[in-house]
């Protein structure tokens, strides 16, 4: 059974249903490739979920401890070269507020988020440039 269903609207903009939950998702191509960058562009979905499968992972192992990460947070930046247009770069900037003290269980997370399912699913060629302000 597929797990989205999508459809192009014309004008650069797509709109993608994930079919279990219903929660839908627009696209749109970026100010800097013909479109109107009126959301996500495909490449943001790309950056974005590396950041989302890095914390979930991280919330997995954090859950199994019984650990809190309340007041993580993160911010993805996403590089893009020219020729051929594609993703160089994924920076993503964590941010925890009260982290824990347990320095066994910091590496543990940092561990989780670098071997998250995206980040071992990229191209090699793209970097992951992680920064842990914790």
């Amino acid at each position: 059974m597929p797990t989205i269903k999508s459809s192009y609207l014309g004008n650069l903009r797509t709109a993608s249903e994930h079919l279990q939950s219903g929660v839908k998702i627009l696209t749109d191509a970026p100010v800097d490739n013909n479109g109107k960058g009126e959301a996500f562009s495909p490449t943001d979905l790309v950056a974005s979920a590396l950041g989302s499968c890095m914390v979930t992972i991280m919330g997995i192992m954090a859950n199994r401890d019984a650990v809190s990460l309340d007041g993580l947070s993160w911010e993805v930046t996403k590089v893009m070269q020219s020729s051929p247009r594609k993703i160089s770069e994924i920076i993503v900037d964590f941010h925890w507020e009260n982290p824990v003290e347990d320095e066994t269980m910091i590496k543990k997370l940092k561990n989780a988020a670098k071997t998250c399912p995206v980040a071992l699913s990229l191209d090699p060629g793209i970097k992951q440039t992680l920064n842990f302000d914790f």
